[in-house]
């Protein structure tokens, strides 16, 4: 079974509730969790929550949902703890609760991608990387080597690295198996310095495959990126 998990964790730090914040005329995440339901590949979506307030919120939807502790420091244990209760889950999608215009094709094609019998965690980068991206820390910068594995995730890069830059999409795929070793596994130095989960995996020996691809993700980490993003919907409708 391919399962996408979406991680909504309520108070984020940077922009609070901002799962929760109206977009298309319903909460922002409700986006997310309708688009990955377009999803051919994933036999199931469920939405990870932490709040009764987000369940409340959501009520009028007719979501597959599960509440999950308050106490998880990342997403991918938020996933970890939904996982364990569902032996038959394959392929596990990490989406993010804050990608309200996922491409439902993405997803198909990372899953494509583990289903390699080599690829046991693989994530998106895209080749689109503008002079504002190289500048804004929010956007993930990614290397990769000449087996189009990732070798390094930084937030802030020097001029000279700019050639061999990605713009790493939030977007993750892992057996059940590399999953629960992953999120066993303690933080890592690296990881703590960047606030980059993904950075334990490299750290630890866990090779993450990239999937390379021509798109341009929109995250929403502040109430301007969510402006801006509503600014061009209504641009587009137009």
């Amino acid at each position: 079974m391919n399962i996408g998990i979406i991680p909504a964790r309520l108070n984020s730090k940077r922009f609070p509730k901002k799962i929760l914040t109206p977009l298309n005329g319903k909460p922002m995440v409700a986006n997310t969790v309708e688009r990955s339901l377009m999803a051919k590949n994933l036999d199931r979506v469920i939405l990870a929550i932490d709040s009764e307030e987000t369940k409340k919120a959501l009520r009028g939807f007719d979501f597959d949902i599960v509440m999950t502790s308050k106490d998880h420091t990342s997403g991918t244990d938020r996933i970890a703890e939904v996982v364990q209760k569902i032996e038959e889950a394959k392929i596990i999608i990490n989406i993010q609760g804050d990608e309200p215009m996922v491409d439902p094709k993405i997803i198909d094609s990372l899953i494509n991608k583990l289903e390699s019998p080599s690829v046991n965690f693989a994530t998106i980068i895209s080749k689109n990387l503008s002079a504002s991206d190289i500048l804004n820390p929010n956007v993930v910068k990614a290397f990769i080597n000449e087996r189009e594995e990732i070798i390094e995730f930084k937030r802030n890069i020097f001029d000279f690295q700019i050639g061999g830059a990605y713009r790493h999409v939030g977007l993750y795929g892992y057996t059940r198996d590399t999953l629960m070793k992953f999120t066993s596994l303690s933080p890592s130095e690296n990881e703590l310095s960047e606030k980059l989960e993904q950075l334990r995996a490299i750290n630890n020996g866990i090779k993450i495959h990239a999937l390379i691809e021509d798109y341009d993700s929109i995250s929403i980490d502040t109430e301007q990126d969510l402006e801006n993003l509503i600014r061009l919907l209504n641009s587009e409708s137009e």
